[in-house]
């Protein structure tokens, strides 16, 4: 069956529809309107200023000329453009917009002068929880408010939040010199720390995560009346406050610094590139290799989604991002609402595990095991390719079953075309790559990564004006070997490049709206942050407990004690815990919460590091898809108008062969590239090879059961042939790989030879 489909029809879907809200925090996409709106507007872009400076780590009071450093000529700047908008407003004009970024600004200018060569860690995390807060708070006012009273109260807790971290920066020397000892001010600001980001993330997340960070706080208070073994000796409150809201054992652990760090700068890089076009040239790429193929438009949807997830690692973002297109584009193709939307659900949420960017999760997991982000990556690459292997499967075989064919070549883009055209834009993804796998850590390379994208993008705009497309080629060249000269030198000349480019786009056509659009993406950034910050600084109360209480060592043992008579029941335990907790709390704070709980006891039971914790961070991903809080599915429910359940239900079929590589990498670690007792060289790499080819089998077989069809339509006893092959591949018994090898032999054999048979028959007849 095939479904033309003409140009304009195409350009009509690829415009995508703007989402009421964003389903992962419930708020709209923009930052509401008027005065106030405007407001939060610079107050996002302020706070992502203040993120790029420390995480750049900028020495703004290194001296340029005459002992004048950066941090005084920036304060002269803002001294200047106040007494411009004064002048403006002498004259009469309305300078409201200019007053309110002027202020925003500056405050986040007197933020860093304080500590103008680079503020500690402690004030850094603080801050940028602070700006969570305030950001969260306004939305909720600037969005949610009924009346002018709750629009003041929703401004009033974001600003107590903000508060909270300037009262960490304005008295950073005296919290570390009576670190331990509260005064009543610091328990006050202690407790409202822990108050306000519960309401917030109540208000803006939902109840689940508060209330398992809330289980866990009152387990520190009262724990100690509880029966052994799940007894604590007892802390008084101060001491409980003292280690969350103080220090870096709670609110402001591992996973807050993580964001305001690694996370955040990703987060920015990710929306500096869909400002400059990468989605475009995705889709493009995307529907110009696969588009014309069987079930081409849901193969369009796996691909351009794998291609997102390098530089998004947001399962919901890419939903929303890339949904837009493809789901409406499969169901006209005659896909089903709810598989269309379960296609997409999948797709979207491989992100998290797909290199070079991956998720939030894995930065978290590369500074809480201590280990190079890079080993996440490579542990990471191989598992990722058989996910989107399995949901490419999938598409195929059940457009296969259902005889969906794909668009007519003649309406196709050119990939080749594409590329040809923005071939530039991959250029900070590939230096990215590049960085990482030289050991340069994520933040350097984060920020690298960043820095070329807004030279590309502000070097495009002064491209439009070269006609000539070989002084255009000389231009880009030119400009990546002065890019490539001033990385070698440092970050700071790759700054100095991106300002001088700044002061052009200011005097060329184009230039101003090129500049507008980077703040554009400067505030988008700070917005798409805030569901990622909050629940890091949340669930710093659940680590903190652990740290506190030692409570995690009661869950670790019982996992131990069943694992030591059966791996594969704590294996199953360890993934139901990530199931169940992932269907009200979002993958970071999973991760984390499971991490802590199970991951010690799997390492304990003879599961390498980053097999034991990625195995977890897995099934947090799954638990995105999985009925009946599945959060990409409900994401994807009003794009493709069908009911979220059965958009769940969907996606867990599709993505169900993906469900047993962690199993694989358990018992054999070589499929995440980790080592293996007693091989090396040539040998390693062979075992390597030979569980990518089981693995790969075992895919096809778990994807040609449960959508039913191979090469023809599966009866049940076919398929039940076929699911037998693919466990004994999947388990790690003797003999077992052998038996799975000659049953996958017979159901193949079988398979193509009852189906020719078939076709034969049918070409006999007619």
């Amino acid at each position: 069956m095939s479904h033309g489909m003409n140009a304009s029809e195409i350009a009509t879907l690829e415009q995508p529809s703007t989402p009421p809200a964003n389903p992962e925090h419930g708020l709209p996409e923009n930052f509401g309107e008027g005065v106030l709106g405007t407001l939060l507007f610079w107050i996002a872009v302020a706070f992502s200023t203040f993120q790029i400076v420390t995480a750049f780590g900028i020495p703004l009071d290194h001296p340029l000329f005459g002992g004048v450093s950066i941090i005084y000529l920036i304060g002269a700047a803002l001294v200047a453009w106040a007494g411009w908008l004064v002048f403006l407003s002498l004259k009469g004009r309305n300078v409201i917009n200019g007053a309110l970024a002027l202020v925003s600004l500056a405050v986040t200018y007197l933020l860093i002068f304080k500590f103008p060569g680079s503020l500690p860690s402690q004030v850094v995390r603080a801050l940028h929880v602070g700006f969570l807060c305030l950001v969260a708070g306004a939305m909720l006012a600037n969005h949610k408010a009924r009346n002018p009273v709750t629009v003041a109260l929703g401004w009033i807790v974001g600003l107590i939040g903000f508060g909270i971290g300037v009262y960490h920066w304005a008295l950073y020397e005296q919290l570390v010199a009576r670190s331990g000892e509260l005064t009543q001010s610091d328990l006050v600001v202690g407790i409202a720390a822990i108050a306000v980001l519960f309401y917030l993330v109540w208000r803006v997340m939902g109840p689940a995560l508060p209330i398992v960070a809330g289980i866990f706080l009152a387990y520190c208070l009262f724990g100690n009346y509880l029966p052994a073994p799940f007894d604590h000796r007892g802390y008084s409150l101060e001491q409980v406050v003292e280690h969350m809201s103080f220090g870096t054992e709670g609110l402001y652990a591992t996973p807050t610094l993580v964001s305001a760090t690694y996370i955040f700068l990703f987060i920015l890089f990710g929306a500096f590139l869909e400002r400059a076009g990468m989605i475009q040239l995705f889709t493009d790429v995307a529907m110009g290799l696969f588009g014309g193929a069987r079930g081409g438009p849901a193969k369009v949807a796996v691909f351009s989604s794998a291609l997102m997830g390098t530089i998004s690692g947001s399962g919901v973002a890419n939903v929303v991002s890339t949904g837009q297109f493809t789901i409406p584009l499969m169901k006209r193709f005659g896909y089903k609402a709810e598989f269309a939307g379960g296609v997409e659900a999948t797709a979207s949420m491989g992100g998290q595990i797909m290199p070079p960017v991956m998720g939030a999760v894995a930065f978290i997991m590369a500074e809480t095991i201590d280990v190079p982000y890079v080993e996440i990556v490579k542990a990471a690459i191989i598992p990722a390719i058989l996910y989107y292997a399995s949901a490419f499967l999938a598409v195929h075989l059940e457009a296969g079953r259902s005889g969906l064919m794909g668009l007519a070549r003649s309406e196709l883009p050119s990939a080749a075309r594409a590329l040809k055209e923005k071939w530039h834009l991959i250029l900070p993804l590939a230096v990215l790559v590049y960085l990482l796998f030289s050991g340069y850590t994520p933040l350097f390379a984060g920020s690298i990564g960043l820095a070329l994208t807004v030279v590309l993008i502000l070097a495009g705009a002064l491209a439009l004006g070269l006609v000539n497309e070989t002084v255009r080629l000389v231009f880009w060249i030119g400009l990546g070997l002065l890019a490539a000269a001033f990385l070698w030198a440092g970050v700071t000349l790759v700054l100095v490049l991106v300002a001088a480019l700044v002061l052009l786009s200011l005097f060329v056509r184009g230039g101003p709206e090129t500049l507008e659009a980077c703040r554009d993406a400067l505030a988008d950034g700070a917005r798409q942050a805030l569901p990622v910050g909050l629940a890091c600084a949340v669930v710093g109360i659940v680590i903190g407990t652990m740290t506190l209480t030692g409570v995690g060592t009661i869950f670790g043992n019982w996992v131990v004690s069943i694992g030591r008579d059966s791996l594969i029941t704590s294996l199953v335990l360890t993934m139901f815990v990530s199931l169940i907790l992932g269907m009200g709390i979002p993958t970071i704070p999973n991760y984390i919460i499971t991490s802590s709980l199970a991951a010690p006891a799997l390492l304990t039971l003879g599961v390498p590091l980053i097999v034991s914790h990625m195995f977890v961070f897995y099934f947090g991903i799954m638990a995105d898809l999985t009925p009946p809080v599945a959060l990409a599915a409900f994401a994807a429910a009003p794009i493709a108008k069908a009911s979220g359940f059965k958009i769940g239900f969907q996606a867990l079929r599709i993505a169900l062969p993906g469900f047993v590589i962690p199993y694989m990498a358990v018992y054999d670690p070589a499929l995440m590239m980790q080592p293996v007792a007693g091989l090396s060289g040539a040998a390693y790499w062979a075992n390597v090879a030979y569980m990518v080819v089981k693995a790969g089998l075992a895919v096809v077989l778990w994807g040609a059961a449960s959508v039913g069809y191979l090469n023809a339509k599966m009866p049940w006893w076919e398929r039940l042939a076929a699911a037998v092959a693919a466990a004994f591949l999947v388990l790690a018994l003797p003999v077992t790989d052998e038996i799975g090898f000659v049953l996958t032999v017979l159901v193949f054999g079988f398979h193509f030879w009852r189906s020719r048979r078939t076709a034969s028959t049918v070409a006999a007849r007619s």
